[in-house]
């Protein structure tokens, strides 16, 4: 006869390139995918999927692989928000440069349609509008680049601190 096992169980959804990661990472809590629920990553749109994992009521050091794992969900956070951060400054930058040259283009528009219309003032004012709106494309690239280059690092040191704790969790688990 079998031994009696109580389980708490888990529940999220996950972008569908980090499910392989958080499923190896949450197995080092003393989660297991629930093998009874069939299809255990469900796709819940095109990009994301749903986990469900158990794990032992009375699982040995609980508290501290609860405390590793909320660390560990801390990092994934982190490391979430700075991948938003490698392109939300040079989206800004280039919505700026966009808008500065649509009013360029309003100043050209409004001095065409003003009595008498001023041609000279409406083409001086439409270069520095169409570079605006070409610019922000290059603005974004180049933002986006330099950003990625000073984020990758820490990114890099996050998933080093993810080992780190996954790692504890695993010696305190015994596997």
């Amino acid at each position: 006869m079998s031994e009696f096992i109580s389980y708490e169980y888990k529940e999220m959804i996950a972008d569908v390139e980090k499910a392989s990661f958080l499923l190896d990472c949450y197995e080092n809590f003393g989660w297991q995918q629930d093998e009874k629920l069939s299809g255990n990553v469900k796709s819940t749109y095109q990009t994301k999927v749903r986990l469900q994992l158990k794990r032992n009521r009375k699982i040995v050091n609980k508290m501290e692989l609860t405390r590793l794992q909320r660390n560990f969900e801390a990092c994934t956070k982190e490391i979430e928000t700075l991948e938003q951060s490698k392109t939300s400054s040079a989206t800004m930058y280039s919505l700026v440069v966009g808008v500065v040259g649509t009013a360029f283009m309003a100043g050209s528009v409004f001095a065409v349609t003003a009595q008498p219309p001023q041609i000279l003032l409406c083409i001086l004012l439409g270069i520095p509008a169409i570079i605006g709106w070409i610019l922000p494309l290059f603005v974004y690239r180049k933002l986006a680049k330099q950003t990625e280059e000073t984020i990758a690092p820490l990114i890099e040191a996050k998933y080093d601190e993810i080992d780190e704790i996954c790692e504890k969790g695993h010696r305190l688990l015994g596997l």
